[in-house]
């Protein structure tokens, strides 16, 4: 059997639970050969099949990310080491990026509240040379994960990875203000419906934030107002159905939110500022 007829086959398997399964096969097969998924494509059809295949579809049909059997993710236009420590960077979280860059288009320094892989702070420290970042996370392999990125993207220089954990009190204390906050708290209602990959895969305290997903969100949010540099701005991410009551949460902590949405218009980002006012909304 040639690798074209091993695809169709596989892609027909992994239907039954993935949307993109002609593309996690042949991201699988592409890692088995040890070329690029364009590679593949243009010169691989007609060829027999890898002995590593094999496993690593075993792996995907027990509904593992591709991402974790791969070790690595696409993200704003870089690579990102991922594994089980850290959430999959995804496609919508690249409207925080986007978000962030124009709401303060030059940042001396960057705050990245729950870093994770570190794709969102790295994401902006490429597109803004000369801001220097510190990203936070409670998880030490969180962190080791972090800085391997920044180091693997030349960033090292520029971003610092360190412990904390905002329901500690102090957890600031040595930080000082910042130009740009950016977070992605966790804000999974903790009795979601999620797909096996997730739940079973991703780690549990990246995801889950109470009976409504707003724990995280009134835990830090407070907390933002002493963080900002004056004219600071702080992106957050939120799920599809909370921005009234994040929006909330925001101004009782004296901060004004806009709101932007996803490609597939769904609420996704505020951007929080100092000063009490009206949410506004964008398209």
């Amino acid at each position: 059997m040639t690798i074209a007829d091993t695809l169709r086959e596989a892609a027909c398997a992994l239907a039954q639970f993935s949307d993109t399964a002609r593309l996690d096969a042949e991201l699988l097969m592409a890692q088995a050969l040890g070329v690029s998924r364009s590679e593949l494509l243009l010169r691989h059809g007609g060829a027999a099949v890898p002995a590593g295949f094999a496993p690593l579809l075993a792996r995907r049909m027990g509904q593992e990310p591709v991402a974790h059997i791969l070790g690595r993710q696409e993200f704003h236009g870089l690579e990102f080491l991922v594994n089980a420590d850290v959430l999959i960077p995804r496609a919508d979280s690249e409207t925080l990026v986007e978000a962030a860059l124009a709401a303060c288009p030059a940042p001396a320094r960057v705050l990245d509240c729950g870093t994770g892989s570190g794709a969102l702070l790295l994401s902006v420290l490429a597109e803004r040379p000369r801001a220097e970042g510190i990203g936070i996370d409670r998880s030490p392999a969180a962190l080791t994960v972090a800085a391997a990125n920044a180091a693997r993207l030349g960033l090292a220089d520029r971003a610092r990875m360190v412990p904390a954990d905002w329901s500690v009190p102090g957890w600031a204390a040595d930080l000082g203000s910042f130009d740009l906050i950016l977070a992605n708290p966790p804000y999974v209602e903790e009795a979601a419906v999620l797909a096996r990959s997730v739940r079973q895969f991703e780690p549990a305290g990246a995801l889950f934030a109470g009976p409504e997903g707003l724990d995280d969100y009134r835990l830090l949010i407070p907390q933002l107002p002493g963080l900002l540099a004056p004219g600071g701005k702080a992106v957050v991410e939120i799920g599809a159905s909370q921005a009234e009551a994040v929006t909330a949460i925001a101004g009782a902590a004296d901060l004004s939110a806009s709101l932007h949405r996803d490609l597939g218009a769904r609420p996704r980002v505020l951007v929080l500022e100092i000063g009490l006012g009206k949410a506004g909304n964008r398209g």
